[in-house]
Formats: structure tokens, sequence, C-alpha cells
């Protein structure tokens, strides 16, 4: 028997049923000799006769209609199965020769039906209306046609290719729960006479069981279509949410970051832990000897060390050279393989993803690979890796190549500025050099004019003094160079000091309609960051300016001296005569993204002040009125 096939929840297929040859021949045989005994048969025993075998006519059709309501309450969800039952039940209840069933294709407005004829598989389709079949579609009530080949809507070209005779045809719609007809049923050639109304009705209520049979089809298909669909989304999401917890997870690792090691060391974790890889590495090219550095960490050790093994060689150096993703589960045939990783892994090399690291010129600047799956149970064959942990480290090393590349555009602004600052004050390091030189100098002129020994040695004490001084200013500038030290703090002379800063300020607060002025009560030496003090003492200027505008004002920076309680301070006290501090930020001024709304203000310029008077050990402080504002910075001067 033909069968259907619904390959999606349209479910836009049909077949016909036709009767076994023996089946058919056993049921003529069967009613050729009922209707030979009832003409045998007259009378009562004729009735008796005639009415048996319409009671075995209605038990067929009972039995029939009970069997296709079993069928629909079972648990079985195919279709095709569903569907042949109920049209080779329909060929019995009917007692029809054929049964085809028809099915509405909503897109095309076309009854579509498959009949296999020998092994080819032919589809009938007709437009609704055309046809008995089509009318049916279109008007939606049964049609019963005995003598079809009188009939114009009848199509004989089918009877004629297949050598079929068709006497006569009983076609009903299929009509949903909603009423909406989703089909036609059509039986040909009634068995015995003629088809009647009420093999129209039998069939109406077995074709209302194929459409309840379809529609549930398609509502499961339609539920299971759907489910796979939420199914792909949510591993979709799943994908997203890990993507981005590894995203945020980076960040977090990259931003507590201070040094390129304690960045290797975070992404090479993260990475680790999320494609559940043996080992990894850091690959990065240097301007310096070596050439290109490798940096390696195994999972279960969980510390980053610096490899005598060469980054360009093996597949970190293949990444690179190529400028593109190693990849390969099988490692030991693998061309890029170098035997002197499986030293650090302290294993063979199974498995391994290099991606290379972009540089700001576009070219490849280093690599980073991962090593072995972990095993995922004790006996168990390792695992390789998967085009989802190749795609994970190709994001890995998307960022992994910015958070580089800033890492050393600031370190090396480090370097510049502090070689930049050393270069500022080695003058006045050389200048205060001669304080002492000239002081141990007049030591050792006194020491040959003094005849006495007593006299000689306390001279050279005060020598020596002089050395530990010049000893001192060294420390502190070479702890300064290797950034031991955020601050240098030397002696500095005040009155240059602020000469300097009011050549550098007036000009342009005069710009602004603000007068600057400078009061030295104390023109003497103190000891401060020179490059850090100056950086407050634009802050400062920079705020009073922008809050005396557009009217313009007076910024005064007054210096003193404060030597109360046993300690001495350098008091810098800074005023202007602008509209003051709003109240409801004066209480945290200080923090950080604190800003009183000025155009294009981040609110960091007085935190950083802060930060430079405590780094200094001293304090800043604020007051404020409806006439203006005052800092006061104290920084301790003790040696």
């Amino acid at each position: 028997m033909p069968s259907a096939r619904a390959s999606s929840p349209s479910i836009e297929v049909g077949f016909t049923s036709h009767r076994r040859a023996a089946g058919g021949r056993h049921r003529e045989d069967e009613g050729r000799e009922n209707r030979e005994s009832r003409t045998e048969l007259s009378g009562p025993e004729a009735r008796i006769a005639r009415l048996e075998e319409e009671l075995a006519h209605e038990r067929r059709i009972s039995v029939a209609l009970r069997e296709v309501g079993l069928a629909l309450g079972s648990t079985t969800l195919d279709l095709e199965q569903l569907l042949e039952l109920i049209l080779h039940k329909i060929n019995e209840a009917i007692d029809a020769d054929r049964a085809t069933l028809y099915l509405l294709d909503e897109r095309t407005k076309e009854l579509v039906s498959r009949i296999v004829q020998g092994d080819e598989v032919r589809a009938i389709r007709l437009k609704v209306g055309q046809g008995i079949a089509g009318q049916v579609a279109q008007i939606g009530k049964p049609i019963v046609v005995n003598d079809p080949y009188e009939d114009p809507r009848f199509n004989p070209e089918w009877d004629m290719t297949s050598g079929y005779r068709t006497r006569s045809i009983l076609a009903v719609p299929m009509k949903n729960h909603m009423g909406r007809t989703i089909g036609v049923i059509q039986v040909l050639n009634k068995q015995h006479g003629s088809f009647s109304d009420h093999d129209a009705v039998v069939l109406t209520s077995l074709a209302t069981q194929a459409a309840i049979a379809i529609d549930n089809s398609r509502l499961f298909l339609s539920v299971t279509q759907k489910n796979t669909e939420l199914l792909e989304i949510k591993e979709q999401l799943e994908h997203r949410v890990r993507d981005l917890k590894l995203l945020f997870d980076l960040e977090s690792a990259m931003g507590r970051a201070t040094s390129l090691e304690e960045l290797f060391t975070g992404v090479l974790t993260e990475a680790l832990r999320t494609s559940e890889a043996f080992a990894g590495a850091f690959a990065l090219k240097t301007n310096g000897p070596g050439g290109t550095h490798l940096y390696f960490m195994r999972r279960d050790e969980g510390r980053l060390v610096r490899a005598e093994v060469r980054g360009d060689k093996g597949f970190t150096g293949a990444a690179m050279a190529h400028g593109e993703v190693v990849f390969t589960n099988d490692a030991q045939r693998h061309a890029s393989h170098d035997p002197e990783i499986e030293k650090l892994l302290g294993e063979r090399c199974h498995a391994c993803i290099a991606v290379p690291l972009e540089g700001e010129d576009g070219e490849a600047m280093g690599a980073i690979a991962l090593y072995n799956k972990t095993f995922s149970a004790p006996g168990q064959a390792r695992a390789g890796f998967t085009q989802e942990d190749r795609a994970l480290l190709l994001l890995i090393a998307a960022n992994a190549s910015t958070a580089i590349q800033l890492q050393l555009s600031r370190e090396a602004r480090e370097r510049e500025e502090r070689l930049t600052t050393i270069g500022r004050l080695l003058s006045g390091v050389i200048h205060d050099l001669k304080t002492p030189l000239t002081v141990i100098s007049g030591y050792v002129q006194m020491m040959l004019a003094a005849d006495k020994r007593s006299v000689r040695e306390e001279y050279a004490d005060q020598a020596l003094r002089q050395f530990e001084h010049i000893g001192a200013m060294q420390r502190d500038v070479l702890e300064f160079a290797r950034g031991e030290k955020s601050i240098l703090i030397r002696k500095v002379y005040l009155a240059k000091f602020f000469a300097d800063v009011k050549e550098q300020l007036q000009t342009q607060l005069a710009r602004s309609g603000v007068e600057l002025v400078i009061e030295l009560a104390d023109k003497g030496t103190a000891r401060f960051d020179e490059g850090k003090i100056l950086r407050v003492i634009h802050n400062l200027a920079r705020n009073a300016t922008e809050a005396m505008a557009p009217r313009g004002g007076k910024f005064t920076i007054k210096v003193t001296r404060d030597k109360s309680g046993g300690d001495e301070f350098l008091v810098i006290t800074f005023s202007d005569n602008g509209p003051g501090i709003p109240k409801e930020i004066e209480h945290r001024l200080f923090q950080s993204f604190v800003t009183s709304g000025k155009k294009g203000g981040t609110g960091l310029g007085l935190a950083i002040t802060r930060r430079i008077a405590e780094e200094h050990g001293g304090t800043i402080t604020v007051h404020s009125t409806s006439k203006g504002v005052t800092f006061k910075l104290r920084l301790p001067q003790g040696e």
C-alpha cells in the first residue's frame, strides 16, 4: 500500500488505498453467494437474509469506527500508519474498491495526493474547484456521483493512463475542529450497487477522524519543531552567556594585572578552566636578546614559568609565522610538532590549538596555545579539542592581544615618564650635590690645616655625613628609576620652583580673566616630588579657573611653613574667589568621578590630588563659602 511521509508540520501529502485483489474477490464471491441465496429464498426468509446482511454491514461500520477511535486514542504518533488504517477501514465500511486522501496545500491552494503504481510514485495535484474532489474542497459538502462519465466535473484521464474504470465516486470534505476544510477523502467503485447518502454519512464520520489525526500530528510536529528551535536557542543563549562570562572573567583578570606575567597568568587560568586543557602557553616577540619568549602554565600547577624553549618554534612559532590558527588532534604527526614542548608538559603532546596574537601593525606579535585535553574520567581515552574550543581560544586571543598591547604601551609610557623625570631632575640633583661636595671640600681643607688629631677626626666625621647624604640622594633616584617608588622626593628650591609655576600658569589663567598671585612666606628649600606637586597645582588652578568662568577672578597660591607640634610641614594654600562648592558634593569632593557638572569633567582631578598628598604622607583639605574655595596642602618635611 502506498504511504505518505510528512517531513514538516505542514504534512502536505496524501495517498491512495486499494483493496487487496484476493480480499476483493472474496467479498465479491460472498456477495454473489448471498444474492444467489436470496433469489432462492422468498417471503420472510428473504427479508431475514436481507436484514442479516444489512446488520453485518452495520457491524462492519461499527467495528471500523471503533478501531479507528482506538487507534486515535493510542500513544502512536505515526500519522502515516494511522491514515493507512483509516483508509483501509473506509474501504471495508463503505464497500469501496479504492480510497484516496487529498490534503490541502495552503500555500498553493491545491489538493495533493500520492499514488504508488508499480515502482513509480506519482503525485496528483488538483486545484481547489477542479474535478470532483476539488469541488468538494471548494463547497465543503459531500458529493455522490454514480455515473462519473456523464458528469462534466469528472476527468477520465487517469482511467485512460492506468486502465482503471471508474464506475462511481463518493467524496467528502475533511474538516478540523474549527470547521475548516483541510482535505478530501474520495472513494471509488461501490462493490455492490451505488453509493448512498448513508455511505456519505459514514464516510464523513471517518473523514472527521482522519482530520483529527492530521491536526493532532500537525500539532505534535509543530510542538516538536518549536521544542527543537527552543533547544537550539537555549544552546545559543548558553554559549552567549558562557562567552560573556568568559569575557567578564578575562576583563577582571586582565584588569588586576600590573605586569605582563600577571596578565599571562590571569588569561591562561581562564583559558585552561574554560577549555579543560592540560596546559597553555604565551609566546611573545621581544626586541631584546632571545627573540621570542615562551611563558608556560600547567593546569595542575597553576603557576606561570618562563620556559627555556623558544616561542618561535613549534606550534606557537607556526601560528606566528603564518598568521593562522594551528589546530590538530594528532600532534605527533603534525609538521609543526616540537618535542621540546613535551619536557614542559611532562607527557606526550597529543593535541594543540595555537592562535596568533595580532599586534598594532597587523602582524603577529605572539601567540597563545593550548595543549592536550584533560582526562574526562580515570581509565578513559583522552579527548581531542573541538571547534568550540577553537572558537573560544580565538575569542580569548582577540581580547588578550588588546590587553597585551595596552600593558606594553603602559610599561613603555611609565619608563619614558620615569626617564623624563630623571632627566628633568638630574640637573637639580647635580645642583644639590654641590652643597655636600662644597662642605666636604671645606672640611678636607680644614683637616689639612688642623694640628690636633681630635679636630681632624671631627672634621672627617662631618665630611662622612655629607657622603651619607649623597648616598641617600643616589638611592632615591635609583629606586625611582627601577619603579620601586611611586614618587621621587628630593630637595626643591621654592623660589625657583614657584617662579617656574608662575611662568607656566600666568598666561593660561590670564586668557580666562583670572589673576595669578603667588605669595612666598618661605623662600628656602623643601622636600617633595617636584613633578607630582606640579600636577596638583595644575589640577587646582584648572578647577578654580573653570569655577570662576566666565567673569574671571583671582587665584592665590600662598607658601608657608608650620613647625607646631614638633613636626615640620610645608603648607601650600590655594584660594579663589569663585562661587564655592555645591553643598551636595562637598563631603565627597575627593572621591573618584565626583564633579559639579563641568562640561567634559571626569571627577578624577581632586581624587588624584588627594592620592598624591597621601603618597607624600601629607593631607589636603578644603573649605568653601559663597565667596570662594580654599584648598590647604600639608607636606611633611622630615628627613
